[in-house]
């Protein structure tokens, strides 16, 4: 009788995906790297999330119930699973919001950190629709302390979470400039392709202390460092980094590619711009992108 496992210990073999899924995934993938920076208050991990000079850190009564609240009123995206001590206490927790990070733990008299009476400092946080999320907040536990209205210096309003951390509701700006522009041959983005992402973050992550967030498929994350940001892409695909690189003019440069000996992808439309697929003539591949 066949062992239940011998199944495992065959050879993989490659298995070609389907070309409607590849191309949504694809898809998927290019929107959320380029359109990341507007995603405040989505369920996607801001790419520019990352630790600044100046960093809030909470200290709650129910850390679990708290990074719930903030998950489901502000927006926040977990950049990794808690750190529970032996007690069962959350000694340490990580949120992403906007393109800032707000840590939290639960409280350690034995080391001082205890909740602060009437909830402390009032933090600040910038949000696109401070009523809606006023309202959501409320509906979530938290205390009205002062309507949103504009006084003169924009749109924002005060509640009190249900832990007592006090929070001011703020208007997002909307820079008249906009974003910088891209410049050509500047990279864009950066994709570490990997065979095992869950290995990688491990490895990673205790080497070079990066931060993964979850992104919206599977085996993929947004990660950052002291000095880079990017994204983690596990799977049966080339192994290393692949780049993507802003263009002025895509299809001059799709002909470059060739004249120089390397191969292009079809031309592919998306809000954000046109994109292609590429590979040198050393056989690596990257991106090009050429902004609307």
């Amino acid at each position: 009788m066949p062992e239940p496992f011998d199944a495992l210990r065959r050879p993989s073999e490659r298995v070609a995906p389907d070309p409607d899924f590849a191309a949504e995934l694809r898809d998927d993938l290019r929107r959320l790297i380029l359109n990341g920076a507007d995603m405040t208050t989505t369920s996607e991990a801001p790419v520019a999330a990352s630790l600044r000079s100046l960093t809030p850190y909470l200290v709650v009564a129910d850390a679990r119930a708290a990074l719930d609240f903030y998950v489901g009123a502000f927006g926040a995206v977990r950049r990794a699973d808690p750190i529970v001590m032996d007690d069962g206490r959350v000694g340490h927790a990580e949120l992403a919001i906007g393109d800032s990070v707000l840590m939290l733990a639960e409280e350690y008299p034995e080391l001082g950190h205890v909740v602060a009476p009437e909830g402390g400092p009032l933090v600040r946080i910038e949000v696109p629709d401070p009523r809606a999320t006023a309202e959501q907040a409320v509906e979530l536990g938290a205390e009205l302390l002062r309507p949103v209205e504009d006084r003169g210096y924009g749109l924002a309003g005060t509640i009190r979470d249900p832990f007592g951390q006090k929070w001011l509701l703020a208007q997002a700006a909307s820079p008249a400039a906009g974003p910088k522009p891209a410049r050509h041959g500047e990279a864009m983005y950066f994709t570490f392709q990997v065979p095992d992402d869950e290995r990688a973050k491990t490895f990673y992550g205790a080497v070079l202390g990066w931060q993964f967030t979850p992104g919206s498929v599977p085996d993929a994350w947004g990660f950052s460092g002291p000095a880079l940001e990017g994204g983690l892409w596990g799977g049966d695909r080339q192994t290393g980094w692949k780049l993507m690189y802003a263009v002025d003019d895509l299809a001059s440069a799709l002909g470059r590619v060739r004249e120089q000996g390397g191969r292009t992808g079809e031309v592919e439309n998306h809000p954000y711009g046109n994109t292609a697929d590429c590979t040198d003539n050393q056989g690596i591949e990257f991106w090009l992108w050429e902004k609307p």
